[in-house]
């Protein structure tokens, strides 16, 4: 079993439909728990032709006793009153209190009367259809039901069946145009009608309004404005809407409705419906449509026709897309600014839409269901204007979120990007007096060498070339990978030192340790002083075989790394010449620079050096 419910707007009552439902369903066999006595005209009121169930409030609503039940109902569950009466709605019948407690307890605290339409089905088949009026009188509530027909006279109802029919007949001859009257709620539809919409009549087409129900979503506006106007007492309306039939056929209609007393005094509406579409100039578009057309592919633009009306607009596509709302889900109201940031620009909205101002151009942010990470920036552009008497509106919105970001980007890095050249200049200022300092000091040790003061000055320039190409293409000084640097830097050295092809340079760096280039560029300058160093002097003997220079470069702790670099050379017996040589001085410099300590070690063969630096130092802090 299912059980769906909706409201009909064009017939103005809640419908529930129940699909597939048993007896065993609805009653459930229960004790008499009240003792409640018999309503005086309770048998006049069982010899109605409609039914009449009685219910009295229980504790403010909660739940409803039943004090009678219709008899039709009683027939349905083959009941008697007495197994009814004075037992809670919500034991008798759990189904029909969950379906109609809240409009039970609406009318009970508003005294405001109710329409309820119930349609069974049986599979697809309509099997029982049925009006109901939920009233409050008499400290009670009464819902009137008719479960056969209208509460309208037979005879009455006939006599308006065949209303005008020589004049029926006659529209009848062509097939696309026919009519419709409606009277207490009842529609009679002609035979022109079912061929309008291309269907043959169904048992429940004297409830629904089965042309306009097929309006398509763009035109509900216009039936929405007919309702309005013929809901008056006495009226006349004329307008062309489009309907989408059952096998998809999109027909336009020129329909003309009236709304008059007869001589008893009953209201009657009535209708004449015309296929127009072959003769339609519009070809089953309006011009509305038209200008629509133009923006259907368009999702970071959107055509707003009439966004000043919360119950008569048009919006393009690109609206929905913008504002990530579905189309059908879309109810528009001036709610929608206050997800605007800005708050002067939705006062001046405010002022548009109360006749201040006549139109706003304005970039806004625009915070999607008001959560503040998706926010878009939008130019909205609306117009207000007077056309026949009447306020109409127009606007544009544009999604320039897109634009104003990548705006951004290439500022922040036309900014950025004179930081680092700036960054850059200096450094290469500051490493060449470094070279310069090193220079001098080399051509008082090494006055009568001048080839080792080129070599020992080619060497730096190339570790420091090397330094200036990686980070010129950076973003980042302070999070440089030393392992990318190490791997280059091995290939060029072993290239620019005079050094012989045989010795091997194995080096592992560590790949989580990122340093600064103010650690980069003294480390690299001491591994340049310890290189040439044992270059020079750890291989005197030209066959020796298996000659390495081994670099292991740690990550000891978060602030700590550790630089080891040896070679398997012939080493060193007296440690304190090494001290007092011009290499050794320019390492303590280096060294110093760096915030770090190193000391001399002598492994098994060969000799090296441990150096534990900070990895920020203090002026990178």
């Amino acid at each position: 079993m299912k059980v769906e419910k909706e409201y009909r707007f064009l017939e103005n009552i809640d419908e529930i439909r129940i699909y597939n439902a048993r007896k065993k369903d609805f009653y459930k066999p229960t004790p008499q728990e009240f003792d409640i006595e018999d309503i005086p005209i309770q048998e006049f009121i069982n010899n109605l032709p409609i039914e009449i169930h009685t219910f009295i409030p229980y504790n403010d609503g909660e739940d409803f006793i039943i004090q009678s039940l219709g008899s039709f109902t009683l027939d349905r569950y083959d009941s008697t009153q007495e197994d009814a009466k004075g037992r809670l709605l919500s034991k008798l019948s759990p189904l029909f209190y969950d379906i109609l407690h809240d409009d039970l307890l609406g009318v009970y605290t508003r005294r405001k009367p109710k329409n309820i339409r119930f349609v069974y089905y049986d599979g697809k088949k309509l099997t029982k259809l049925s009006t109901a009026r939920i009233v409050y009188d008499m400290e009670r509530i009464f819902i009137i039901t008719n479960n056969v027909d209208t509460n309208i006279n037979k005879e009455e109802y006939n006599e308006y069946k065949g209303f005008d029919e020589d004049k029926s007949n006659v529209i009848e001859s062509f097939s696309q145009t026919g009519s419709y009257y409606n009277l207490n709620g009842k529609y009679t539809w002609s035979q022109g009608i079912y061929n309008i919409i291309n269907r043959p009549k169904e048992e429940a087409d004297d409830f629904y309004n089965i042309v306009f129900d097929l309006a398509i979503p763009e035109d509900q506006h216009i039936v929405d404005k007919i309702f309005n106007t013929t809901n008056k007492e006495t009226t006349q309306c004329n307008e062309i809407i489009r309907i989408m039939t059952h096998d998809g056929t999109v027909k336009v209609l020129e329909v003309n409705i009236y709304s008059y007393f007869d001589e008893s005094g009953i209201i009657i509406r009535q209708g004449l419906i015309n296929d127009i579409t072959q003769h339609h100039h519009y070809e089953t578009s309006k011009p509305v449509d038209f200008l629509m057309d133009g923006f259907k592919n368009s999702t970071k633009l959107a055509l707003l026709i009439e966004p000043l009306n919360k119950k008569h607009y048009k919006f393009s596509k690109g609206f929905y897309y913008i504002i990530e709302k579905d189309y059908e889900e879309y109810n528009h109201s001036l709610k929608i600014i206050d997800k605007i940031v800005e708050k002067d620009a939705v006062e001046r909205i405010e002022k548009l839409y109360r006749g201040e101002i006549k139109k706003i151009y304005e970039t806004i942010s625009y915070e999607v269901d008001g959560n503040p990470k998706n926010k878009k920036i939008i130019d909205i552009y609306i117009e207000r204007f007077e056309y026949n008497n009447e306020v109409h509106s127009l606007g544009f919105l544009t999604d320039i979120t897109e634009e104003i970001r990548e705006q951004n980007q290439l500022k922040e890095a036309n900014e950025l990007q004179k930081i680092l050249i700036k960054e850059i200049h200096h450094r290469v200022k500051n490493n060449l007096q470094v070279l310069n300092s090193f220079l001098n000091l080399e051509k008082r040790a090494y006055r009568n060498d001048p080839d080792i003061i080129i070599e020992h000055m080619q060497t730096r320039l190339t570790s420091l070339a090397l330094l200036h190409e990686k980070t010129y293409g950076s973003k980042d000084f302070k999070n440089i990978n030393l392992k990318e640097y190490m791997k280059d830097y091995d290939e060029k050295t072993g290239n620019f030192m005079d050094s012989p092809t045989d010795i091997e340079f194995e080096t592992y760096v560590d790949e989580n340790l990122h340093l600064t280039i103010d650690n980069i560029t003294p480390l690299l300058l001491i591994i340049d002083e310890i290189t040439m160093n044992s270059i020079k002097h750890a291989f005197p003997d030209k066959s020796m075989q298996d000659k390495k220079i081994t670099k292991k470069i740690l990550k000891v702790d978060d602030n700590t790394a550790c630089l080891i670099i040896m070679d398997n050379g012939v080493g060193i017996e007296d440690t304190k010449k090494i001290t007092k040589n011009l290499g050794c001085e320019i390492i303590k410099s280096l060294t110093k620079q760096l915030s770090g300590n190193i000391r001399l070690i002598q492994p098994e063969k060969g000799m090296g050096y441990e150096l534990i630096f900070p990895i920020q130092t203090e002026e990178t802090e």
